[in-house]
């Protein structure tokens, strides 16, 4: 895993119980209002990529493709994770920041309104 600003703010917002993992509580919070961003893994499936999406859209939540769910996984601890939830809009802000330079870089990281 390359590790890189993303990744850190991650793990970060996860010691800091600013963030849920795994499809179920992704999710919930996003369907609840506590989601303020959402991260894919760019190695789901395409259904979880679509489903995630339009809930996103409809619920106007940030939502990014970044990585692998294996990386992403590694990033909070935990096994593989094919999406994540900021709860926080600190933490939300400042990754957002770090993964619209990644669009921009091209490094790998997709954003949907």
């Amino acid at each position: 895993m390359r590790p890189n600003k993303v990744y850190s703010l991650l793990g970060l917002a996860t010691k800091a119980g600013k963030m849920t993992g795994g499809e179920f509580m992704t999710e919930r919070a996003v369907k609840d209002g506590s989601a303020c961003l959402v991260i894919l893994g760019g190695d789901a499936s395409a259904n979880t990529k679509k489903r995630f999406r339009d809930m996103c859209e409809y619920y106007r939540v940030p939502c990014f493709e970044y990585g692998t769910k294996e990386e992403l996984g590694h990033a909070v601890g935990k096994e593989m994770r094919a999406s994540l939830a900021v709860t926080d809009s600190g933490f939300a802000k400042s990754l957002r920041k770090h993964l619209e330079e990644s669009v921009n870089e091209t490094e790998g990281a997709v954003w949907q309104k």
